[in-house]
């Protein structure tokens, strides 16, 4: 099978470990592969070279780099790539997350794009359901002053009349939101308000399940849902290099230290996160949840817990079946992060169809 045989286009993504994730062995810390300016730059620019149509720069407390300044001062390196920039909901007012994205965009000639988080913000706790009802007025309210709409917003979280920066005069609206979530206050905020619905590593019925789910509550807005697939990838070249590789990642793990690292997450307990530690204890005993999904990743990680894995038309091939159940951006990653963003480059990335694609964005709704 060739790239011809996807014809949609597909946007491949990578990640930049700006949050201390980033191992030669899983749950054993490299200072080489520690977050920094230079490392974080140089998986950037390794992803821009090899042709990624976006890069994720996602977003921690206690742990690496500021993505908001990292994204700032890598901008003007790169020149096709996209940033996905993380945004934590409620961790800035929202005036300042307009300023802030509007001259990010500015400065990245148009090339940004927001990922939305909805966990808690250092220092508290949120029940899911009130949390949630936080980012949807937030996302409202940013969407709308970006468009160039002045707000007078009166929510439980938002209580804001306010015309929109000058800057935004200078920008083409409001980049598209990435969003994730498994709970039902989750979905139903991305319903409202996202624009790319982001899942973490499943089985494809269980993804299908999940977007036709999506779709009917996105149709009952009147709004419409692009989706994409958030994981690791593990490619060698051959099966068996492949799952030799993943058990070399893991051969070094202490399973305390494994779960002290998911525990420093703020969305540690999160129904996604939930759902992929049901996905590592239903799969075999070398943590194979179906032939090419391996969730050994997940027992030194939160968030995205399992990668795809094995021979290059193998990994092709599940990227496309994915596709074939609605996935149309896949945001991914591998350890170390430029050492796999180089091998699924050379093995994968060009039997892919694939562009630098820029999601229609669509009103939220409150």
């Amino acid at each position: 099978m060739t790239a011809s045989h996807a014809t949609d286009p597909l946007e491949i993504a990578w990640f930049s470990a700006l949050c201390d994730d980033d191992y030669e062995f899983l749950g054993v810390p490299d200072p080489a592969l520690r977050s920094s300016w230079s490392h974080c730059r140089n998986i950037v620019l390794t992803a821009e070279r090899y042709g990624y149509d976006n890069v994720l720069l996602p977003s921690g407390y206690g742990l690496g780099i500021d993505n908001t300044a990292f994204a700032a001062a890598v901008a003007p390196l790169t020149e096709q790539i996209k940033l996905l920039l993380a945004i934590r909901m409620g961790e800035l007012v929202a005036p300042q997350v307009v300023r802030q994205v509007a001259s990010l965009q500015q400065i990245a000639g148009g090339r940004l794009a927001v990922n939305i988080i909805s966990s808690d913000v250092p220092g508290e706790k949120l029940d899911s359901e009130p949390r949630y009802r936080r980012s949807t007025e937030l996302m409202y309210v940013i969407r709308e002053l970006l468009d160039g709409r002045s707000v007078d917003f009166h929510g439980d979280f938002v209580d804001l009349t306010l015309d929109p920066p000058r800057i935004v005069e200078e920008i083409a609206g409001s980049p598209a939101f990435y969003f994730g979530g498994l709970s039902p206050a989750a979905r139903e905020c991305a319903a409202r308000g996202s624009d790319v619905f982001l899942m973490w590593p499943d089985l494809p019925e269980k993804v299908a399940e999940v977007k036709a789910d999506m779709d009917a509550r996105a149709a009952a807005f009147g709004r419409s849902l692009s989706y994409g697939w958030r994981s690791h990838v593990i490619v060698r070249e051959t099966e068996d290099e492949a799952r030799a590789a993943a058990r070399r990642l893991l051969s070094k793990l202490d399973d305390e230290e494994g779960d002290a690292i998911r525990a420093k997450s703020l969305d540690s307990k999160s129904a996604g996160v939930n759902r992929q530690t049901e996905l590592r204890t239903d799969a075999d005993d070398e943590g194979y949840a179906s032939r090419h999904l391996w969730t050994g990743v997940g027992r030194a990680r939160s968030g995205a817990g399992a990668a795809i894995v094995g021979d290059p038309d193998q990994v092709r091939d599940t990227i496309i079946e994915l596709a074939g159940v609605g996935m149309n951006a896949f945001v991914l990653s591998g350890y170390p992060h430029a050492t796999e963003c180089d091998l699924f480059a050379r093995y994968v990335l060009p039997e892919l169809n694939h562009a630098q694609l820029s999601p229609k964005t669509s009103p939220v709704v409150v």
